[in-house]
């Protein structure tokens, strides 16, 4: 099994840092190894709530299926996806501090059955994966960040 476990501080109220991570389709924004997210459940996220995510993963596109299994807005957040190849745990925690939250992002990876021998390559794999997805998560929040602030300011008259 892999572990990538990685803390990063972002810009963002609590709540809305909360927000933008439990909607999980939002990874195809940062996340460069997520080629399509959709949510496939109706109404607000919640436990239940269910993500179709295609992942590039070692030269293949993999279709896999995510849901939330615990949600304690805006705190906590645990989605377990996965196929019959790979199962995926993503534990995602936030801390409100000065001048934004504090993230935690615990993802494991676990390769199914006579798969497993690959677990050597795919610990190293998945720690270049999850550094990449998080400098992607850092530059999407700040973009978000910067242009909320243009809409804010005021227009200078002309």
């Amino acid at each position: 099994m892999a572990r990538y476990v990685d803390a990063l501080d972002l810009p963002l109220p609590i709540e809305a840092a909360f927000d933008y991570l439990a909607d999980f389709a939002n990874t195809a924004e940062w996340d460069p190894g997520v080629t399509r997210a959709r949510k496939t459940t109706p109404g607000p996220v919640g436990v239940g709530t269910r993500f179709d995510v295609e992942v590039s993963f070692l030269g293949r596109r993999l279709p896999l299926e995510y849901e939330v299994t615990e949600f304690e807005a805006p705190h906590r957040l645990v989605l377990a996806g996965g196929d019959e190849t790979i199962r995926s745990l993503d534990e995602i925690t936030f801390v409100p501090r000065r001048g934004g939250t504090r993230m935690t992002y615990e993802a494991q990876l676990e390769l199914v059955g006579w798969r497993r021998i690959a677990d050597p390559l795919l610990t190293a794999t998945f720690q270049l994966i999850g550094r990449t997805a998080v400098r992607g998560l850092r530059e999407r929040v700040a973009h978000l960040v910067a242009a909320g602030a243009k809409r804010e300011r005021p227009h200078a008259a002309a």
